[in-house]
This record gives C-alpha cells, structure tokens and sequence, in this order.
C-alpha cells in the first residue's frame, strides 16, 4: 500500500479535482465532524473513489476527504479515519497523511476521542497531547523500503511540534478554554480496557487512552511534517468506579467539547 506510486496515484485524482496546494490537513476523530460548517468547501471526494485509498467502516465515521478554505487557508480533512482495529495495516492508516503531505500540506492538525485516565481531568475536556505511548505493537514505518520516504530511525524527542502546541495553549488562554496538557496512549482496541489495564496505563504515565493518533503522528515525524494534536476526553476511566461503556454519551460528550476545539484549530490555523 505505501509505495510511491499509489501514493502519487492517488494525489493525481484528486488534483484533478480541485485539491490544489492545500496548505494544513486536519484529520478529525470521532463525533468531531463540525469544524467542516466553517469550511468554504471547494471539493470534496469519498474515500472509497479514491485510488488505492482506505474505506472506513466505522459508522460515525463519514470517510470523506474534503478541501476548502477555512481563517483564510486551504485545508484538506479526513471527515472519519482509518483504526488498526478495523483489519488494516499501519501503513494503510496512514496513507492518507503520505497522501496530503505530497498534495502540499505544510502543517498537520489531528483529533480524537479518548478516555481520561489522569482523574483530575474530566469527561468533556480537552487535552492537548504532549507526548505519547504506542502500545498498537506495530510501526507504520516497519516495512521495506521505508528509507527511500525519509529517515527510518525517526527521532522522536518531540513529536508534537512545540511551536505548535505552545500557541494552542496562548489561544486556549486567550479564550478562557480550559485546555489539558497531558501523554496519549494508543491502544489496538476495538474492545474497552479492563480495570487493570487502566491501571497499568496509569503506572506507565499515561493521562489518556484511545485507539488512534500515534501511527500518524509517527508518519508526519518521518514526513518532516509538523504535527499538533488534541484529545476530547469523553470518559473518565476510573478502575475503582467503572461504568459499562456507552457509546451515545461518548458521541454526546464529544459534541460538548467540540466548538472548543473549533476554537482552538481555527484560531491555530490564522497563525499558520
């Protein structure tokens, strides 16, 4: 999936249609689809017309690729992405970011839904992600030939650019966004942690859990790509208390948190 050529393959249709330079991709998580009403859309592809693209079969994922303007810039999204859950490689997860990053992006914003597991955070809040722990068993960069697309022993002392992150954090002060700061942990998922795995994640130094993220930031670091990513915590995964999962509170406390995220990339991207 990850030679050149279906790379270039795929950034040539959709060059011809319309997705020109963009200039910042944003991939968005679960239940933070909103951001694309303040897109002045200009294209917009479903993944499965796309070559050698993923389909995402998650059903709160829309699996779109959209270009537009947004504060003034182009952008391209990924409305729904692509989980190792789901079947697939790390390298067709990541496609997409080889795929924007050719089409021109110079800046990559990423989003999900997690789970808190730092308890001084709660269900509804934001986390700006500092650092991370990749327990997916896998690399999106583990395979042959990776050399001939940038460095295989890709640094990883900062993933996330600082530069970045700082001014997420001046725009959250700013607009009196209460923005945490805090280690992702990615998992493979689809199933929930255990009691005890929320307790390992606590011990190793996690602050939240999910199941996305890490494999594109990885590529974006092996792109040379700056990268800036925020958790929307949408449950507290406290072992001693645990609840049964429920997916609708999930979606809903994504919803609460979303404009504040609006805010924050929006904001982020005038500065760009």
């Amino acid at each position: 999936m990850t030679s050149i050529k279906y790379i270039e393959e795929a950034v040539a249709y959709l060059k011809q249609r319309g997705f020109e330079k963009p200039e910042v991709g944003i991939i968005l998580g679960t239940g933070l689809g909103k951001i694309i009403e303040n897109v002045e859309i200009e294209a917009e592809v479903s993944y499965n017309h796309i070559p050698n693209f993923p389909t995402a079969t998650v059903e709160f994922h829309k699996g779109k690729l959209v270009y537009g303007i947004l504060e003034g810039k182009k952008v391209v999204l990924m409305q729904g992405r692509f989980h190792f859950y789901e079947g697939y490689s790390l390298r067709d997860v990541t496609f997409p970011v080889r795929v924007m990053h050719l089409l021109g992006i110079k800046h990559l914003l990423v989003s999900n839904a997690s789970g808190a597991i730092n308890l001084n955070f709660k269900k509804g809040e934001i986390m700006l992600i500092d650092d991370h722990i990749n327990l997916q068993g896998d690399s999106p960069l583990a395979f042959r030939g990776v050399e001939k697309m940038g460095e295989r022993f890709v640094d990883m002392s900062a993933p996330y650019n600082t530069e970045m992150n700082h001014k997420m954090e001046q725009i959250a002060s700013e607009k009196n966004i209460k923005l945490h700061k805090g280690v992702y942990a990615s998992v493979v998922g689809p199933q929930l942690e255990t009691r005890a795995e929320y307790r390992y994640l606590k011990i190793i130094g996690a602050d939240a859990v999910g199941m996305s993220t890490v494999p594109e930031v990885i590529v974006a670091n092996h792109l040379g790509l700056p990268v800036s990513a925020v958790s929307i915590l949408t449950d507290e995964c406290d072992p001693d208390n645990l609840q049964p999962v429920n997916i609708e509170e999930i979606i809903a406390m994504a919803a609460k948190a979303e404009p504040d995220m609006i805010t924050l990339f929006s904001e982020l991207i005038k500065h760009l």
